[in-house]
């Protein structure tokens, strides 16, 4: 009987995995949500309301239409504006690092912090953080750092309506609170990608949602 093929950064998804759990169970701050489908925790007042507002005209600066992949804007998927932040900005770097603090992972495994915005009408319908390994951008995926482990995303402001954060499979939609961080897991236990953190940007219906997210992969990123 022909093995399995082996599921590529399995041991460092399980290990990393294991090792940030652990820190935020044993974090009085964190909150975890409850469900067994997928492991999602939350900080209140993360970041300070100065910050936030610092944040967003950061945003407003480096916005353009986002892509994903071989989807550009117009296919209406991803209908947000996005950009990465100057990770050599000492504010910037600041905030990078304390999310690297809270997860304890080595801050060379994050991904530059990127700056999202949406208005009205606009989305993100559902998708997962992990790469599908069988797809053509995986071999550049594979070499820029390889498999995305866990994800760190903080609201900015207050939504007027609509914006919220779907789990589409956990069955939970989080409403934007300026200053919440939230963080989880995109893989199980045992290290293999969780359809569980299948997760969706609402269409906002009125006013605008800034949000702040960081991406981390098994290795050094390139």
């Amino acid at each position: 009987m022909a093995k399995a093929a082996p599921i590529p950064d399995q041991d460092a998804l399980r290990r990393l995995g294991t090792s940030v759990r652990q820190r935020l169970l044993a974090d009085p701050q964190a909150y975890k949500v409850d469900t067994d489908v997928a492991e999602i925790f939350a900080f209140g007042d993360f970041l300070s309301m100065a910050e936030c507002a610092r944040l967003l005209l950061m945003i407003d600066q480096v916005a353009k239409p986002s892509t994903l992949h071989e989807q550009d804007y117009s296919s209406g998927f991803r209908t947000s504006y996005s950009g990465d932040l100057d990770r050599y900005d000492p504010f910037v770097m600041g905030i990078s690092r304390r999310i690297d603090d809270l997860l304890g992972i080595n801050p060379i495994c994050g991904e530059p912090i990127q700056g999202q915005r949406y208005l009205p009408g606009q989305q993100f319908q559902p998708h997962n953080d992990w790469f599908y390994t069988s797809e053509k951008y995986w071999q550049l995926e594979r070499k820029r750092g390889g498999q995305r482990s866990w994800t760190a995303m903080a609201f900015l402001n207050e939504v007027e309506e609509g914006g919220e954060t779907h789990f589409t499979e956990v069955g939970i939609k989080i409403e934007p609170k300026p200053g919440v961080l939230m963080v989880w897991n995109n893989a199980l236990p045992d290290g293999t990608p969780n359809e569980g953190t299948m997760h969706a940007g609402t269409p906002v219906v009125r006013g605008a949602k800034y949000v702040i997210t960081k991406w981390y992969r098994t290795r050094e990123w390139r």
